[in-house]
């Protein structure tokens, strides 16, 4: 890796690396989005991609900013998301992950992410990874200060086929460690839905590689991490109707687990 000297990556005409949505939601829910933005920094102009390059499921997840502004409205809750594209850096990724900051995605060489000094690496992480994560952490040790007890839900969608290989459910839901309880009491509300073909790890199983749940949730924090296809959130109005069926069932499974 070569070496550069150190400059800031942001410039004032750039966004703050983490968007706070409905502040003072009284909800028990936090819903954070890693995947949520877009946004490349002007210093790095558009990482060679063309626009329809970076508004391909390899740049964000599509459909996420939309849906979780409309879940906080709907559940009073805080949603706390990332800005920037995950082709500028993965916050769902540790600096010891090789794919934090993605060469090539789904096949697509990412020209401004090749050879990168020590310098532009450590820009990234400090100026959009390390703030998004620490915002969830000071958002979390205020509600425990304040005796809440916050169930972490993470909001990410997923395109439909990869690799040639279709993938036949709406939604999934991820888990691993931790207190998993919530996270199967969605699976079981989920299953109830007659419409839904649900995934349990699907298509994604979390584990070494998922940071932001593991870093914030574990070893005793309710969780769950939920996927939604992509082409189900085409539209404002496809986003609206996971929101409705979210502010139904999370709440729905929270009770669940309560009586467990």
């Amino acid at each position: 890796m070569k070496t550069a000297i150190s400059q800031s990556l942001l410039g004032t005409e750039d966004a703050a690396p983490v968007t706070l949505v409905n502040p003072e939601g009284a909800s028990s829910f936090l819903l954070i989005g890693d995947h949520a933005g877009k946004a490349v920094p002007a210093a790095l102009g558009s990482l060679g991609l063309s626009d329809a390059e970076l508004s391909r499921h390899i740049g964000w997840d599509i459909g996420i900013a939309e849906l979780g502004q409309m879940l906080a409205e709907r559940l009073d809750a805080v949603f706390l998301r990332q800005t920037y594209s995950r082709l500028v850096i993965d916050c769902n990724r540790s600096a010891q992950q090789p794919d934090a900051i993605a060469a090539v995605s789904d096949g697509t060489m990412v020209p401004g992410n090749q050879a990168l000094s020590d310098a532009d690496v450590a820009a990234r992480f400090a100026e959009i990874h390390e703030p998004y994560q620490a915002a969830i952490a000071a958002e979390l040790a205020r509600r425990d200060a304040l005796g809440i007890t916050t169930t972490l839900v993470a909001l990410h969608s997923f395109t439909p086929s990869m690799r040639g290989v279709e993938r036949p459910w709406q939604i999934g839901i991820l888990h691993d460690g931790g207190d998993t309880g919530f996270a199967h009491a969605l699976l079981g509300v989920l299953r109830d839905e007659p419409d839904l073909t649900v995934g349990d790890n699907e298509p994604y199983r979390m584990d070494q590689i998922d940071y932001t749940i593991p870093r914030h949730a574990y070893p005793a924090r309710p969780y769950a991490e939920i996927e939604i296809r992509q082409d189900l959130l085409g539209s404002t109005e496809d986003c609206a109707a996971w929101a409705d069926r979210l502010a139904r069932v999370l709440p729905a499974a929270l009770e669940r687990t309560a009586t467990i």
